[in-house]
């Protein structure tokens, strides 16, 4: 018997690898995503025809420098086939805001919009403010582009229609007006100073307002006024007064306003210095909810119309896009961007660049919001680089750090302790990086900050070590910076030593004496003694600034961990009893002691509460084994 000798070729790369594939590709529309040696995918794309579009990386002389590197870091090609090109658009767009590929046009703001909302369910809705995509249930209106927008809207509301905003167990609760009544901003019908019929025209006055029906419900006003008035009832008359002025300063207060607009989004972009900002415009009802910058990063082969396009996509896959997009400039498929948001809205979508009149004048102005906003962008880029530099010279850097990790611990007493980390770059601040670690090991003496940092440190980097060993992701820090002096310094650097780790360079703050800021002292971990800075010195307040921001997150995180342990249930330390049996007992019993009360006959009564899970229930309140 003759065994077959084992392949020993090395495995296709590359164009090679691409090749090897195109046979086995559809002409079929769908998307396909490049994949390295460490299962990360380098690039998510889209095609009408998947074959012929991957084809074209097979020819590398004729791609840009930044794709000839994709081409060459990749060894595996899945394949995602759709009906049609829009759906293929769709799942891109949702592929790369969840894997985030390297190479991709990333748009890395996750930020929810804030809508208002009239609540559903109840004789006398509340008007409030919520977040996310638009939520199910009651009546949405929005999106607004900042929560100062949507409470600035909010409170003229109230002045307006006088709608509540407590919630339903303070209204079922209350025995006397509150303050929001007595300065008119609610109509009281938690204690019957209103009927449900007049509350409910209030609330649909409310609702054709934020409908865009601001006209004609101002001149309904103005009627009701003339006849209150004329029929000498002049209180009345000057609630109608007060009112259309609520409803006035809502529509005054626009920086932009363009009433024959209705439902639509302003979206315009600026290139410069190799960076580019997206300005999106909120227009709803006519009115102007404000507008938010963004940031996407791409490379600087890709024209601004891939750009945007990339930028539409990504932005709308969170959130439901308007009947009506105004562009600064057309888009490379600009009528198969519109098939895709009219499938993903359900309704027709209308995607158009304006070239005269009005809504140019609207674009224009958003392109200037955009071009500002870069420019102060940049400014701070250039500024934090220029400090970082000043940072690597003071540390003996190499080069400027391009990721700095700033730990601190916060507890009481050793109580909810908990490690923070927060990460600042050249652009500032990099909020989706920070983390929090909650201390859980059994050897660390309650209140010991210096085993809790070995903690941090251990679990960190153990984990960088685990993830990444080469370094390659960009998550190791080039800068540890430790809140603490010699102490904790000691403590990080056994750990780092434990794990093999001797190229970290780790500095602790330490408070200067009488914890004076502006006296601090700098330990590095290694070579020489403490350092200190000029009270002045533009680097002592940027390393200010980061120690403070850690010791703010770290702040935060022990406070909401110890608020979550202060308002949780004897019943959460019970094994099998999730959220659907904890609901299933408290609304059988009324609360959390009454079943620890309870005897084994009465739980087991509970619906969803098997005879077993009762006397695990009973056992662990009475003792039981």
């Amino acid at each position: 018997m003759v065994q077959a000798m084992e392949d020993l070729s090395p495995p296709l790369i590359g164009a090679d690898l691409i090749r090897s594939q195109l046979r086995l590709l559809p002409m079929s529309p769908g998307v396909y995503r490049m994949i390295d040696t460490r299962g990360d995918i380098l690039y998510v794309g889209k095609a009408r025809e998947l074959r012929r579009r991957v084809t074209s990386y097979t020819q590398t002389h004729r791609l840009p420098i930044r794709l000839q590197r994709m081409v060459a870091q990749t060894v595996a090609l899945e394949i995602i086939t759709t009906h049609t090109e829009a759906e293929a658009l769709l799942l891109e767009s949702n592929l790369i805001k969840q894997l985030k590929p390297r190479y991709n046009i990333l748009l890395r703001d996750d930020k929810s919009f804030p809508y208002i909302e009239i609540t559903p369910g109840h004789p006398f809705p509340r008007i409030v403010k919520v977040r996310g995509g638009r939520p199910q249930g009651g009546s949405h209106f929005g999106p607004f582009a900042s929560g100062r927008a949507v409470n600035d809207t909010l409170y003229a509301l109230q002045r307006a229609f006088m709608l509540r905003t407590c919630t339903d167990s303070v209204f079922a609760n209350r025995s006397r007006a509150c303050l929001l009544y007595q300065i008119k901003r609610c109509s009281g019908p938690c204690v019957e100073r209103i009927s449900a019929a007049e509350y409910g025209a209030l609330v649909e006055e409310a609702r054709a307002f934020l409908s865009g029906k601001s006209t004609a419900l101002q001149r309904e006003l103005a009627r009701r006024m003339e006849e209150a008035a004329a029929a000498l009832a002049f209180e009345a008359a000057a609630v109608f007064r007060d009112r259309i002025k609520a409803l006035t300063n809502v529509q005054g207060h626009q920086d932009i306003n363009l009433p024959t607009l209705g439902e639509a989004d302003i979206v315009a972009l600026h290139a410069e210095g190799g960076q580019t900002c997206v300005q999106v415009f909120f227009f709803r009802g006519g009115r102007n909810n404000g507008n938010r910058p963004f940031f996407p990063t791409h490379g600087a082969d890709q024209s601004r119309g891939e750009v945007l396009e990339s930028f539409i996509g990504q932005f709308y896959a969170r959130m439901p896009p308007p009947r009506l997009i105004l562009l600064s400039e057309d888009l490379p498929n600009r009528e198969l961007v519109e098939k895709a948001l009219t499938l993903r809205a359900g309704t027709r979508v209308t995607v158009v660049v304006p070239r005269r009149g009005n809504r140019r004048k609207l674009v224009d102005h958003a392109a200037l919001n955009a071009r500002e906003a870069l420019g102060r962008r940049l400014a701070e880029t250039t500024a934090h680089r220029t400090l970082l530099a000043g940072v690597a010279q003071a540390f003996h850097l190499e080069r400027p750090p391009e990721r700095v990790e700033i730990y601190d611990n916060s507890h009481i007493q050793g109580t909810h302790a908990v490690g923070a980390m927060v990460v600042a770059g050249p652009e500032g601040f990099v909020k989706t990086a920070y983390r929090t670690f909650t201390i859980r090991d059994p050897s660390t003496t309650p209140g010991d900050d210096f085993a809790m940092m070995r903690e941090v440190m251990r679990r960190r980097f153990s984990r960088a070590r685990t993830e990444d060993p080469e370094r390659t992701r960009g998550q190791w820090p080039d800068l540890v910076l430790i809140d603490g002096g010699p102490g904790q310094i000691s403590a990080v650097g056994a750990v780092l030593a434990e794990l093999g780790i001797h190229d970290l360079v780790v500095v602790g703050v330490a408070k200067g004496p009488d914890r004076d800021a502006g006296r601090e002292r700098f330990f590095p971990l290694t070579g020489g003694g403490p350092l200190s800075f000029a009270p002045n010195d533009p680097v002592l307040c940027y390393l200010q600034r980061l120690r403070d921001e850690a010791h703010r997150f770290a702040i935060g995180s022990h406070r909401a961990k110890r608020s979550r342990a202060l308002s949780g249930s004897p019943l959460d330390t019970i094994p099998g009893i999730g959220a659907s049996r904890k609901k299933a007992l408290l609304h059988h019993f009324g609360s959390a002691r009454a079943v620890a009360q309870a005897g084994l006959a009465d739980l087991e009564v509970v619906e969803g509460i098997s005879a077993a899970l009762a006397k695990k229930v009973y056992d662990h309140f009475h003792g039981g084994g």
